[in-house]
C-alpha cells in the first residue's frame, strides 16, 4: 500500500510506494519557489544533503535537478550528518537547506526534511507556505532561467572545528584520562562524523562498530534500548568509558554508560544542561513530553525551564522566545544556540564527554546522581481525538493542566500527557514516575478514563 506523509512538518513515505520522482520534484519546486521569494539580500543558493539510505542518492539527484531548474545554485554536501547540513547553510550564507533523511524510520522511507535561511526547521507558517506552493508548483520555462551550478562541498570538518571552537569545549582535559569509546554509527552519517570528532577531542581509543555507511541497518534505526543489546553488550565486554549511539542522521543522541546499562534517551539534555549551568546562567527549553528531570536539575542551579508543544521548531521557538541558552528533546536531542538551532549529536557528545572528563568519575557512577524517572508510552484508537482531548481537559480543569499541546496534567510525583498523532485517529499517552509501575498505573489510569468516556458516548 503505498504511504506518504504529507504535512507541515515535512515530506515522508516508503521510496517508491509513495514518495517518488513525482513529489520529490512537486516538493523541491516549491520549495525552491519558496527560497526564491524570501532573503532577496542572499546568494540564490541552497544546501542539499542526505543520510546513508539507498534511495538517497538519487532522491538527492532529482532535488538537485529541479532546484537549478529554478536557477538556483546548489552545493551538494553529499553524505553528512543533518546538524551538518543546517550549519553548513550558516557556512555559505544559503537561502535554505533540503536533507534527504527519514531520521529513525526504517531504511525503506526517506523524507525531504526541509531548513529555512537561519538553518532552523521550517515554522509552522513556513511549511504551510510550501504545502499551498506544493499545490500548484510548475517548471519553469527554461528560454527564460539559466539553470542553477552544482558544486560538491564537504562541511563535516569545518562542523567540527566550530564545536573545538566553543570556549568551554577542552580536548587536553579529555585526551588526559585515555577514554575509550564505542561509536555505533547505524550504517548511517553518524559513522563519517562521530569518530573524527573523538579524535580531535582527544579520545585514545575508538571503536566504531556498523560503521560500513551503506544504508542498511544493522538493527531498528532509533535508538532506543530493545534495539541495542547487543551493542551495549560490546560496549561492557570492550571495558570502554561510554557509548555513543545515533540515529541515521545523527541528530539524536543515545548513551551507554561503562557497565553497559542504556541511559535513558531522556537524560541526554539533562546531562548537557548540568555541564552547561556549571559555565554559564540561562533558561532552558524542551518539550512537554520530555522527562521532568530537567527541572530537577535546573533547580540546583536556581535556573527556570520553559515548556512547547512537541517538535524541534517549537523548541526553537520557546528557546528564542525565553533567550534559552540550551535546549532539547528527550529523544535524545541537544539544541546549542551557540552552535546552531537544531538537535546535534556532535555537539551532545562532545558536552558530555567534556562534561564526565571534568568530573572525573566512572559515567555509571554520574549516572546514579541523576534523576531517576522511568516514562510509559502508549496509543489509544478513538473516533474523534479532538473531542476526547477536550472532554478530558473539562474533567481536570481544576488540576496543574498545561493545553498547548493536547492536555498535559502535572502531579507532584509524575505526570501525563495526552495528545493526538498528526498521522493517525489514535492519542498517543505519555506518563512519567519514578519507577517503571508508578508511570504504568498512571498510563493506565488515563486510559481508563478515555475508554470509558468512549464507552459513555457509545464510540467504542
Amino acid at each position: 500500500m503505498p504511504t506518504l506523509i504529507e504535512s507541515i512538518s515535512g515530506i515522508r513515505g516508503i521510496y517508491g510506494a509513495g514518495l517518488d520522482a513525482l513529489v520529490l520534484v512537486r516538493y523541491t519546486l516549491a520549495f525552491g519557489t519558496f527560497c526564491l521569494n524570501r532573503s532577496n539580500h542572499l546568494p540564490r543558493r541552497v544546501i542539499v544533503g542526505r543520510d546513508a539510505r539507498v534511495s538517497g542518492e538519487v532522491c538527492t539527484q532529482i532535488a538537485i535537478g529541479t532546484l537549478r531548474s529554478l536557477g538556483i545554485e546548489v552545493i551538494d554536501a553529499g553524505l553528512a550528518p543533518t546538524p551538518t547540513v543546517a550549519m553548513a547553510v550558516l557556512f555559505e550564507e544559503a537561502r535554505g537547506g533540503i536533507i534527504l533523511s527519514a531520521s529513525h524510520n526504517p531504511e525503506e522511507w526517506n523524507a525531504l526534511k526541509l531548513l529555512n535561511e537561519k538553518s532552523e526547521f521550517l515554522s509552522p507558517e513556513e511549511g504551510q507556505i510550501v504545502m499551498d506552493l506544493a499545490q500548484k508548483a510548475k517548471p519553469p520555462n527554461h528560454q527564460d532561467i539559466q539553470p542553477g551550478t552544482v558544486r560538491a562541498g564537504d562541511y563535516i570538518t569545518s562542523h567540527i572545528d566550530a564545536i573545538l571552537d566553543l570556549p568551554y569545549c577542552q580536548p587536553d582535559s579529555i585526551a588526559a584520562l585515555n577514554y575509550k569509546v564505542v561509536v555505533d554509527g547505524i550504517n548511517s552519517v553518524g559513522a563519517l562524523a562521530i569518530p573524527p570528532l573523538l579524535k580531535r577531542l582527544g579520545v585514545k581509543e575508538i571503536k566504531l562498530i556498523n560503521g560500513d555507511v551503506t544504508g542498511r541497518f544493522a538493527h531498528p534505526a532509533e535508538p532506543l534500548p530493545e534495539h541495542l543489546h547487543d551493542t551495549m553488550k560490546y560496549v561492557q565486554e570492550a571495558n570502554a568509558d561510554i557509548g555513543f549511539v545515533v540515529d541515521p542522521d545523527a541528530d539524536r543522541l543515545a548513551l551507554i554508560d561503562n557497565e553497559g546499562n542504556y541511559v535513558s534517551e531522556e537524560l541526554t539534555q539533562v546531562i548537557a544542561a548540568d555541564f552547561l549551568w556549571q559555565r554559564r546562567s540561562g533558561a532552558f527549553a524542551t518539550n512537554l513530553s520530555s522527562s521532568r528531570a530537567i527541572e530537577d536539575v535546573a533547580a540546583r542551579y536556581g535556573m527556570q525551564v520553559f515548556r512547547s508543544a512537541v517538535g524541534e521548531i517549537n523548541v526553537v521557538k520557546t528557546m528564542q522566545l525565553h533567550g534559552a541558552i540550551l535546549g532539547g528533546e528527550g529523544n535524545g536531542g541537544v539544541i546549542l544556540p551557540d552552535l546552531h538551532y537544531g538537535r546535534d549529536a556532535l555537539v551532545g557528545a562532545m558536552m558530555v564527554l567534556q562534561h564526565l572528563a571534568e568530573l572525573k568519575i566512572p559515567f555509571s557512577e554520574y549516572r546514579r546522581s541523576l534523576p531517576q524517572y522511568v516514562i510509559s508510552k502508549n496509543k489509544v484508537n478513538v473516533a474523534n481525538p479532538d473531542d476526547v482531548l477536550k472532554r478530558f481537559a473539562l474533567r481536570h480543569a481544576s488540576e496543574d493542566i498545561s493545553t498547548v499541546d493536547g492536555v498535559k496534567i502535572n502531579f507532584p510525583n509524575g505526570w501525563v500527557h495526552i495528545r493526538k498523532s498528526n498521522t493517525e485517529p489514535i492519542v498517543r499517552i505519555y506518563a512519567e514516575g519514578a519507577s517503571e509501575k508508578k508511570a504504568g498505573d498512571l498510563a493506565q489510569w488515563c486510559i481508563n478514563e478515555i475508554t470509558a468516556g468512549q464507552k459513555n458516548r457509545g464510540e467504542a
